[in-house]
């Protein structure tokens, strides 16, 4: 007997419901004090089925962090083919500053818990930031060889964005207020991407 005919929740959107109720708890109270009877509860399912899609409580910590890294990353990959110019890479800045609060949450999570939790921090530099960089890597080899961009160390390139990319995306935390308007983030974005380009020094005649 269901209680209140509630359908059957198929595997994968238990899975889902399970990993989002992870992270809203994991953001909101920590890990440590989120116990799997209450992310069960609070995902609508029962306690054996939290532990038939994940073996522990940290295989969810880990997957809620990694998954919402290559989900966020992918993203900003799949944009990585307009950035031939500095209009190209503010616009890219100025969404992923836009998209910050729908990731809030899987940052908290991720920055407040890698420091507790070697194996967590581990699987983001193995799963996420290590093929990041390999892959903006190559982008930026390309737009070298093409003449966009002059010739230097395409990995630096390519961690000198990704760090550039981190900061537009905790700009509301770090360096510009919670309650910024849209032109202040715009004119963020701009800027971030008019360093990244030209970078600092005044041009000599």
């Amino acid at each position: 007997m269901r209680i209140f005919n509630r359908p059957p929740q198929s595997e994968e959107q238990a899975s889902t419901r399970i990993l989002r109720t992870a992270q809203r708890l994991f953001a909101r109270q920590g890990y440590e004090n989120t116990t799997t009877r209450e992310l069960a509860q609070s995902a609508g399912v029962a306690e054996g089925t939290l532990f038939r899609h994940f073996a522990t409580k940290k295989a969810i910590l880990i997957e809620v962090a990694t998954q919402g890294w290559v989900d966020l990353l992918t993203d900003l990959l799949t944009e990585l083919s307009e950035m031939g110019s500095y209009e190209a890479i503010a616009k890219v800045m100025h969404r992923r500053m836009l998209n910050m609060r729908e990731n809030a949450d899987m940052m908290r999570v991720c920055f407040m818990e890698a420091q507790f939790h070697p194996e967590l921090r581990d699987r983001i530099q193995s799963e996420v930031i290590a093929k990041m960089t390999d892959v903006a890597e190559a982008f930026f080899q390309t737009a070298m060889d093409r003449g966009i961009y002059r010739p230097m160390n395409p990995k630096l390139v390519a961690k000198v964005f990704l760090g550039m990319f981190a900061v537009a995306g905790f700009s509301h935390n770090t360096i510009m207020e919670p309650e910024a308007s849209p032109k202040e983030m715009q004119e963020m974005a701009e800027g971030l991407a008019d360093i990244f380009l030209n970078g600092v020094l005044a041009k000599s005649n």
